[in-house]
């Protein structure tokens, strides 16, 4: 009848491997970045011994820069990738910035997030003072925006809708334009392709042009005008991160002068408040 050693019915792992050791069958050594199991009862066999010992397990090859992410990675939030060659390290980014993937399309790193609208600022103007600029552009009220982008090469979307009308009962003939005006530029200097101003006979087919209505005195719409849409796409042609106030500019010819905010004068009719709107807008997004 076989005889079972109560002892023995699994491994036994007895440390570093010495020489002068007596070792029995499914003892377990480590010797030299290795392990071994036994498997001939002896004394003095080395591990290198097959007949005595067989290799469970060994050590790999030690690893350098390029091959060991321990080595590789040095600093809390760097990011393991691989290139041609081996592993590398793209060191943690600064705040705010994203993961991108590099114009040659093979490896990663860091870069503006990009994205549509940045910010939207807005303006209201709901004076009805008269307005009087016949010599060239001034400030249409306080209708403006300020704002300071959040990048440094951003465009601008500016959308003003402006209410005005001819002061007086009899300034039927005055015509009038807008445009946009930027403080880095110039507090009364057009941004906007601007075009040859018209009396009232005739107005022009730029979105930065309004036109006082010319019809006769007692008409029921003397001195009419719906409101007026002003603005566009503005890239700045030296753009930085500075502050900038977009101002609504305006001027009129020399039939009369103007009240903001009045879309019909002379008794009949209702008024408008004008706003501005300026929208911070991703370099890239629009061409």
């Amino acid at each position: 009848m076989a005889t079972v050693n109560l002892g023995r019915i699994k491994p036994v792992f007895r440390g570093a491997y010495a020489g002068g050791t007596a070792y029995v069958v499914d003892d377990i050594v480590t010797h030299g970045d290795e392990t071994f199991i036994c498997i001939q009862a002896g004394t003095g066999n080395a591990t290198s011994n097959a007949s005595y010992w067989t290799k469970l397990a060994a050590k790999g090859t030690d690893g350098t820069n390029g091959t060991d992410v321990g080595t590789v990675l040095t600093t809390q939030g760097d990011i393991l990738y691989r290139d041609g060659s081996g592993l590398q390290r793209l060191p943690k980014g600064t705040a705010g910035k994203a993961l991108l993937m590099n114009t040659a399309a093979n490896a990663p790193e860091w870069g503006d997030a990009g994205g549509g609208v940045l910010q939207i600022k807005r303006g209201t103007y709901s004076a009805t003072s008269s307005f009087n600029s016949t010599s060239g552009y001034a400030a249409f009220g306080s209708l403006n925006v300020a704002i300071t982008p959040t990048k440094n090469n951003s465009s601008f979307w500016i959308n003003a809708v402006v209410y005005c009308a001819a002061a007086g009962g009899s300034a039927h003939d005055v015509s009038w334009r807008y445009n946009v005006s930027d403080s880095q530029v110039g507090a009364t200097t057009a941004i906007f392709t601007d075009q040859t101003f018209s009396n009232a006979g005739g107005y022009g087919g730029t979105s930065h042009f309004g036109q006082g209505s010319w019809a006769g005195v007692g008409n029921a719409d003397d001195y009419y005008l719906n409101q007026k849409s002003v603005g566009g796409m503005y890239t700045p042609s030296s753009n930085n991160g500075n502050a900038r106030t977009f101002q609504i500019i305006c001027r009129n010819n020399g039939d009369g002068s103007l009240q903001p905010n009045m879309t019909i004068n002379g008794g009949r009719g209702a008024g408008g408040v004008s706003t501005i709107e300026v929208w911070e807008i991703a370099n890239g997004i629009y061409s």
